[in-house]
């Protein structure tokens, strides 16, 4: 257990920061236009139908689940410079691959080069993750994952426009060109990192397996950890379920088109970015247990103007819906990554940042299955019911566990 410190003025980032928060907004602007890249590549020059557009992009997402764990052990064990490297080169091997993919025609090859060049951005954020608590101190950890947060809903969100207007006005294929040319640069920007030194590994490791468990016992185990676990499982559940009902339902209920849709959806990414501008501000106000519910919390209000949205404006409250759920859980993402690199050893940082990962990931696409199944055989009001529930058990744990008490950032774990 770590005790609380009191709260105090965000320490100074540092010049060692800066270096790390650029070669992360690099990589997460490379892994976002490579992921909306994909479905235009797929389409447009190897003649893809939905069925193999949805496998190519199951496999892009599937090494968020295959890699985490395993890459969780070695970003525990090796040197972070090392990890680092390796993790951008396989970024920049993914979007050369993805290039001669699409020139040899290739969909089986399309597919591997997306899964390697995910594999890299999924080892490259657990080393980040690590890295941000060794260089920042611990009053900053909120102030500089916010800005990392930031640079990752700015990527998101710009991504989709890019790369459209890279398909008509260049080329179907120059998203990953320029995928491959942001991961270059980040790799530069990385070998200008002076880390220090990791504390010395003992000599006996267990085996990949064992070492593994170690990670998710201390999940288990730590009140705090499983706390945020349990909201991001819910919270990913009602999210994922939310999407994929939501365009069904307002073109049934809305009144409106895919267009119309699309800007409501968008209204999310503006929430989002709004969220990671403002935290700084908002976390040198409130005490974090006030973040660590509010995110939740948000998310319920959401579902429910959406639930209500046909009688409440239509569109507009479906925007203001999203926005909402954009808001609000990212304060509450920017927070609890701080909360969680407090409370994890340095020695099992990689590891317990890979299981809740897992976790996460793992129930994504259960939570759409749920709301895809409950909208087409329940109805559209059943579905968004479904989403409100489970929105609402994600603050429900909050509410019930350390979370809400949390006046002050824990103190920073050594063992």
């Amino acid at each position: 257990m770590t005790q609380s410190q009191p709260r105090t003025s965000p320490a100074r980032l540092g010049p060692t920061f800066a270096r790390l928060f650029a070669t992360a907004g690099l990589v997460q602007s490379a892994d976002q236009i490579a992921l909306a890249a994909l479905p235009i590549t797929a389409v447009l020059l190897l003649g893809a139908g939905p069925g193999l557009v949805g496998a190519l992009v199951a496999a892009q997402t599937a090494a968020w689940l295959v890699v985490s764990l395993p890459a969780g052990v070695v970003v525990d064990r090796w040197p972070r410079s090392h990890v680092l490297v390796a993790a951008l080169m396989l970024c920049l091997a993914g979007s050369l691959a993805a290039v001669a993919a699409a020139a040899l025609g290739s969909p089986l090859l399309l597919g591997a080069a997306v899964f390697i060049g995910a594999a890299g951005t999924v080892t490259f954020v657990l080393v980040q993750i690590g890295l941000v608590p060794v260089l920042v101190e611990p009053a900053g950890l909120p102030r500089a994952n916010a800005r990392i947060e930031l640079a990752r809903a700015l990527a998101a969100t710009a991504a989709p426009f890019v790369v459209g207007w890279l398909a008509t006005r260049v080329s179907p294929l120059a998203g990953y060109p320029l995928a491959a040319l942001l991961a270059l640069a980040a790799l530069f920007a990385a070998t200008t990192l002076r880390l220090p030194a990791a504390p010395h590994s003992p000599a006996a490791r267990p085996p990949v397996l064992a070492a593994i468990a170690d990670g998710a016992r201390f999940v288990a185990a730590e009140p705090v950890l499983r706390a945020i676990g349990l909201c991001a499982i819910f919270w990913n559940f009602a999210f994922m379920a939310l999407l994929a009902v939501f365009l069904p339902f307002a073109l049934a209920r809305l009144g409106t088109d895919a267009a119309g849709a699309g800007l409501a959806l968008g209204a999310n990414g503006m929430g989002m970015i709004l969220g990671a501008a403002a935290a700084p501000f908002v976390f040198a106000r409130v005490e974090p247990r006030a973040v660590l519910v509010f995110g939740p919390v948000s998310s319920v209000v959401g579902a429910l103007i959406m639930v209500a949205s046909p009688g409440l404006g239509g569109l507009a409250a479906a925007g203001l819906a999203f926005g909402l759920i954009g808001f609000g859980p990212v304060l509450w993402l920017v927070m609890q990554t701080s909360v969680r690199q407090l409370v994890t050893p340095p020695a099992l940082m990689g590891r317990v940042t890979a299981t809740i990962q897992v976790a996460i990931y793992g129930i994504r696409p259960v939570g759409a299955l749920a709301g895809g199944l409950a909208g087409q055989f329940a109805g559209f009001e059943a579905a968004l019911a479904l989403v409100a529930v489970a929105f609402a058990a994600s603050a429900l744990v909050a509410l019930a566990s350390p979370l809400a008490r949390m006046r002050a950032l824990p103190a920073p774990a050594t063992a």
